[in-house]
């Protein structure tokens, strides 16, 4: 595994793959790896791809009073992590690198980024958005991997390569899980031992609503109050919980197309998200393994 901090090394590492007549496949992460970043390296080794994995932990999209400072890093032990899932090129740039100068030009993101987690976030998509079209410019990959777990990130970043016509595949991966049904994230580490039961929660409340919608429950208020109750009654701070359109993140009153329900809660001082594909008389995708545990 080659390891590159500059953006000169990669273009030359990138253009040496293509001259191979190799594909690119590009996994973007902000560190701390746990399984479910390793397992969009395997997405894209199965592919066929030349995989390039970023890890770059990226101010613009920390909000005032963020976790920016304490984001769990630990280079050396994800590049041990990168290396043995067989990610061919790590690139790591330091803030420098990336953002040379205060950017003059940025990406702001519309409409997909001012609902949901966008509303608590202001600003947070916009530098998600430009740090993803400077990766991409960067890397030039054929596919990039990202998971469902941040469903709106996703939708947005698709979005974004269609409005702008970036000749990328963005391809959106399935959430993994730990034994319990809790959605691998980096910042699980701040959870105490009784805030890591209690998060279980949000997945089980979740897998729960989409059962009922599988056997029938096709309202979608009565799904997402459901899911508020059983948040609020293991102690959840709950700060949205909402039955949305994949293809838009537009609210819903009836389950009768593709639809996500989304949460957002904080267990402590964490603040952790989930979602779950609704499909009415259809059940789960993804998840049926969790659902009657």
């Amino acid at each position: 595994m080659k390891v590159a901090e500059s953006v000169s090394e990669v273009r030359t590492w990138v253009n040496q793959r293509r001259g191979e007549g190799r594909t690119i496949g590009l996994v973007p992460t902000m560190g701390f790896l746990h399984d479910g970043h390793l397992s969009l390296v395997k997405r894209a080794k199965a592919a066929g791809h030349a995989v390039v994995m970023s890890i770059f932990v990226n101010p613009l999209q920390f909000g005032p009073g963020e976790d920016y400072d304490r984001y769990p890093r630990d280079m050396a032990r994800d590049r041990a992590l990168a290396e043995g899932t067989g990610v061919d090129l790590l690139f790591t740039p330091s803030v420098e690198e990336m953002y040379p100068r205060a950017l003059q030009v940025t990406l702001r993101v519309g409409d997909l980024a001012n609902r949901l987690c966008g509303l608590s976030r202001p600003g947070h998509f916009d530098g998600v958005a430009t740090v993803v079209a400077k990766l991409f410019h960067i890397v030039e990959p054929d596919e990039a991997f990202f998971g469902e777990k941040d469903y709106q990130q996703l939708r947005i970043i698709q979005t974004m390569v269609e409005d702008l016509n970036l000749p990328v595949k963005v391809i959106g991966c399935p959430t993994v899980r730990e034994a319990d049904g809790l959605a691998m994230s980096s910042r699980n580490r701040y959870l105490s031992p009784e805030e890591r039961r209690r998060a279980a929660v949000l997945s089980r409340a979740l897998f729960d609503a989409a059962r009922r919608c599988r056997e029938g429950t096709t309202r979608a208020a009565e799904l997402v109050q459901s899911v508020t109750q059983q948040l609020s009654s293991a102690g959840l701070e709950v700060e949205y919980v909402s039955a949305v359109r994949e293809e838009d993140l537009g609210q819903v009153d009836q389950i009768d197309e593709p639809c996500r329900l989304l949460a957002a809660v904080r267990v402590g001082d964490t603040r952790l998200i989930d979602n779950v594909a609704l499909e009415a008389g259809k059940g789960m995708k993804h998840v049926a393994a969790y659902v009657d545990r």
